[in-house]
């Protein structure tokens, strides 16, 4: 070891004054970033040794405590100096008492040693723990060296007791590029059929986790197939199997497609600088982006042959994709998003020539809540989701979709209707029968770049009114 995990001075303080009754251990996922190089966060510690009301006395004066956890063995502290959350626990002894995620007895003790405590945790590399007084590892269980060798293997036989663990492993595996033991993918086939007892809020925080955090995203989704949980999620486990166009596609099948387009979209400039939801927002839509291929994929014969195609999966995926994030638990937020960046996929081959102002102001108004520039990058992603095959006039293509876009001070925002009632009312028209008709034309011919302000939406109007007569606005 090169360097001693860094420890924030108000946590160090909180250590020395627990160590005068207990043994701290640095546990879980802090140890885990720590060791991959990576800034640790969520720096959580374990005491052994001492009773919880001592444990509870000794961090009080550090700040506001939480004691909620008071059966768990845990107290959540909030430092006064730095503000930020440390959770202090006690080793504890978990065993199953029902179904589900939930269904567990937690007995804190102690005196538990450290290889008995570590092995209630989910995956070795989790089960790893520092000494932040001798400056050592504790690593009863091998998690350095699955570390060393991006395995993801489960710590004990208890890990089949929880099956939200398959899940967490799921994210894991993408998050750091791991691979999944064999051992450990045979534990997860043996539990598959617990998926069912799952909070629906659990899955949704691992698929969150996944689409917010992955470095490789589709390392997740070989999980899933390796485990047989692929088939708790059918519109993915639809993708495998489902052919594609070898000259348009040679890297496979619609699942392996899927998977090159969601390493590429997280291997795009700026995506770690996103906010986090954006990447989520993103990731599922790049993942439902061809969910309407098993469905309109046919074989047929074109000028040289025969061809695999897929006439009208952009808008087929829509609906797919909105019952997928609906079970999935998935905000409502996402819904309208993900489905219009799924149906517009495929925007950029469509018609020839330049884009007109006409189709990027009609574009963007049907990617609303989305954005000309998110469907970009779903595009860019989909392009580059077919290695070795390089398309650089798709890139092209894309490109000059946003410069056209941005032009029109669209790439952000769906055009608004210049022209609104308060006009028409104006100009002495009563809201009636034709009201709603003459906006929606009005907009039309904005959209088609018959006026584009204020004034031109009036003299437009005054034309049109003019044109069919004075009972236009209705009584």
């Amino acid at each position: 070891m090169n360097a001693s995990l860094p420890l924030p001075p108000d946590l160090r303080a909180m250590l020395e004054a627990v160590r005068r009754f207990g043994q701290p251990r640095i546990v879980g996922g802090g140890v885990r970033d720590w060791l991959l190089g990576l800034a640790p966060k969520d720096l959580d510690v374990e005491v052994r040794g001492v009773d919880f009301e001592t444990l509870h006395r000794a961090l009080e004066p550090f700040g506001s405590t939480d004691v909620v956890g008071r059966s768990f063995g845990v107290i959540k502290v909030r430092s006064a100096r730095s503000g930020t959350e440390y959770d202090f626990s006690l080793p504890r002894r978990e065993s199953k008492t029902g179904a589900g995620h939930r269904g567990f007895a937690v007995a804190p003790e102690p005196g538990l040693g450290d290889a008995e405590a570590a092995a209630r945790r989910d995956f070795t590399l989790n089960a790893i723990a520092y000494d932040p007084f001798a400056d050592a590892i504790i690593d009863p269980h091998g998690g350095r060296e699955d570390l060393a060798q991006r395995v993801l293997r489960h710590t004990s036989p208890a890990f089949a007791e929880d099956p939200l663990r398959v899940l967490r492993g799921f994210q894991l595996a993408a998050r750091f590029d791991l691979t999944l033991a064999p051992e450990t993918a045979a534990v997860c086939r043996a539990i598959a059929p617990a998926y069912a007892e799952l909070p629906v809020e659990r899955v949704w925080g691992e698929w969150e986790k996944w689409a917010a955090k992955a470095l490789r995203p589709s390392r997740g989704l070989a999980v899933l197939e390796e485990t047989g949980w692929l088939a708790h999620f059918p519109e993915v486990a639809a993708l495998r199997g489902t052919p594609q166009d070898p000259a348009w596609h040679p890297e496979g099948d619609v699942f392996v497609h899927t998977g090159h387009c969601l390493d590429a979209l997280v291997a795009q400039a700026g995506w770690r600088e996103r906010e986090a939801g954006d990447r989520v927002l993103l990731t599922l839509a790049v993942l439902a982006h061809d969910f309407g291929k098993p469905a309109t994929t046919v074989r047929a014969e074109r000028p040289g042959g025969a061809r695999w195609t897929s006439p009208g999966h952009e808008a087929a995926g829509g609906p797919l994709a909105e019952s997928f994030l609906a079970r999935l638990g998935a905000p409502s937020r996402y819904a309208a998003p993900v489905r219009a960046l799924v149906v517009n996929h495929l925007a950029h081959h469509h018609g020839q020539g330049e884009f007109s102002d006409s189709a990027v102001r009609r574009l963007a108004r049907r990617l609303a809540p989305a954005t000309v520039d998110e469907l970009a990058v779903v595009m860019r992603a989909d392009a580059d989701g077919r290695p070795p095959l390089r398309t650089p006039e798709v890139h092209a293509r894309i490109d000059a979709l946003v410069a056209r876009a941005r032009a029109l001070a669209l790439e952000q925002l769906a055009p608004r209707p210049v022209l609104l009632g308060r006009h028409l009312i104006a100009l002495g028209l009563t809201p009636g029968p034709r009201f709603r008709g003459l906006l929606d034309a009005a907009f039309e011919a904005q959209l088609d770049g018959a006026f584009g302000d204020e004034a031109g939406a009036l003299a437009w109007a005054r034309e049109r009114l003019g044109a069919e007569g004075p009972s236009a606005g209705g009584a």
